[in-house]
């Protein structure tokens, strides 16, 4: 009789440390599936990308360099820019360009900035009449307000591309305004979106990238 008890112990032992490893199993599943989840939503909160690959009205297409685009109902552009930082101070005989491609408005730093926009379409945009104003955006007492910095008069950009050199000189955001009207004279307005200095999602994009670029 003893006999058969321990036996009987022994197996609700066994069959209790079986359906404990078995929850335990499923459990570490469930947390292996929810990390995967976080990390495929902090990937794209991190990029900025759909499924499909875009991000809002800015995306990069892989046109000359490091260049991206933006849509609007009358307008398409593509722009690209380079960085310099405000403290640079530039070494005689230099050989190499000191200037650092600015992804998609992204400038680290306070520095000076060229911007060049591509007029994409549609091909009649050249003979837009189009000016440009740079504004950074001020909050004050919970209300956003727009401080113009530089504007530029309207006129035709027969070669296609727009550029525009200006100093950025606090961190914050700003915006550089393409407006105008195109040739059926309806207004047309662009915003290009210009980041001064990184933030916690911009370090921990940047810590991605070095994990996943290839040697």
């Amino acid at each position: 009789m003893a006999d058969i008890i321990f036996r009987h112990s022994c197996l609700s032992v066994k069959n209790t440390m079986f359906t404990h490893s078995k929850f335990s199993s499923h459990k570490f599943m469930f947390v292996i599936l929810i990390g995967i989840i976080f990390s495929v939503l902090m990937f794209g909160m991190l990029y900025g990308t759909s499924s499909q690959g875009d991000s809002a009205e800015t995306y990069p297409k892989g046109f000359r360099g490091g260049a991206c685009t933006i849509e609007t109902e009358n307008l398409i552009i593509g722009y690209s820019g380079y960085y310099l930082p405000a403290d640079y101070e530039s070494p005689e005989d230099t050989l190499r360009s000191p200037h650092v491609p600015v992804q998609c408005g992204k400038v680290p730093e306070p520095a000076a900035v060229n911007i060049s926009i591509d007029l994409l379409y549609p091909e009649s945009a050249r003979n837009f009449l189009l000016s440009q104003r740079l504004v950074r955006i001020v909050t004050t007492e919970d209300t956003e307000k727009e401080l113009e910095i530089l504007s530029t008069p309207a006129q035709q950009h027969l070669s296609g591309v727009v550029t525009q050199a200006f100093k950025l000189s606090e961190a914050g955001q700003y915006i550089l305004y393409l407006e105008g009207k195109n040739t059926e004279n309806t207004s047309i307005q662009v915003k290009v979106p210009l980041k001064v200095g990184l933030d916690w999602q911009d370090h921990l994009k940047k810590l991605f990238s070095t994990f996943l670029r290839k040697d």
